[in-house]
């Protein structure tokens, strides 16, 4: 069996992100988005969400380069003065290991989003975190444990096969296998489903129509999640100044795109649709 699904990231960070997403999804092949509830355009995100009954819907954990939701005061050793995380994911990923203080400040703040996205009454469709932070240990296991409070989402596996993308999997590399496997393991041991592949990684910011042909060619397998970054104009942040955006959401409404979907024989939808997991989901959604 194929399955599939097409996520657009970061739903909320800007208006022009949010307008592209309810683009694809009604006029192209998104069934997905991951909501940043601390982002500028949460609010015209959410309202988009709720009228677009059949995307799902899931939380964008934020933990690096975006904005919290408590307030500094709550959490000055993971924020700036601002409520800003800094992109410093190496340095910040051995203070969560190492410091007591900073991991409960950080459970703190992973439990306040996980409630600013139940707070919306959108369904949680499953959970996942930017800049895919939650491939450490210490995230991973919070991630389980305050998603288990909340239906137990399905969780993004970001392991993304060779080859078929175009060039080699920046995150299936030889350093990553061991923290790829270990994380499968502990998805399985806590009961939440995950995806079986996944493919955007290496192709980040350039998504491009012919990127994601040479991907459905060759659709393996399995549940398959294609994740994107399209809005309806560039240069939205600095640490995004090369992503194509644009191309992606063309990509995402290409006439080409939808036949190829429809050719592979994969059923679409969001994680809980496809992956089996326990709890509400939403009806699997074929391609127009």
């Amino acid at each position: 069996m194929k399955a599939l699904i097409v996520t657009a990231d970061d739903f909320g960070l800007h208006e022009a992100v949010n307008e592209a997403i309810e683009q694809a999804h009604h006029g192209g092949v998104l069934t997905c988005a991951s909501l940043m509830v601390g982002a500028a355009a949460i609010d015209d995100a959410v309202r988009r969400a709720r009228a677009l009954a059949q995307l799902a819907v899931g939380l964008h954990v934020v933990l690096a380069d975006g904005q919290a939701v408590l307030p500094p005061r709550r959490i000055p050793a993971l924020v700036d003065d601002s409520g800003r995380f800094a992109d410093r994911m190496a340095r910040d990923g051995v203070r969560f290991f190492a410091l007591p203080r900073v991991r409960r400040q950080l459970e703190a703040e992973i439990r306040a989003q996980f409630a600013a996205f139940a707070a919306t009454g959108l369904p949680l469709d499953h959970v996942n975190a930017h800049k895919h932070f939650h491939l450490h240990p210490t995230v991973l296991s919070m991630l389980l444990a305050i998603g288990a409070e909340h239906g137990r989402p399905p969780v993004r596996w970001p392991r993304e096969p060779r080859g078929a993308s175009g060039r080699g999997a920046s995150l299936s590399g030889a350093l990553l296998s061991p923290w790829l496997a270990l994380m499968r393991a502990r998805l399985r041991a806590a009961g939440v489903a995950c995806n079986d592949q996944i493919f955007g990684l290496s192709g980040t910011g350039a998504m491009d129509e012919a990127r994601v042909l040479q991907i459905l060619a060759h659709l393996p397998e399995g549940v398959t999640e294609i994740y994107l970054h399209p809005a309806t104009r560039n240069g939205l942040t600095p640490t995004m100044s090369t992503y194509r955006h644009r191309d992606e959401l063309e990509a995402l409404l290409s006439a080409r795109v939808r036949a190829a979907v429809s050719a592979s024989g994969a059923a679409t939808g969001g994680f809980r649709a496809l992956t089996g997991a326990r709890g509400p989901i939403s009806e699997p959604r074929r391609a127009a």
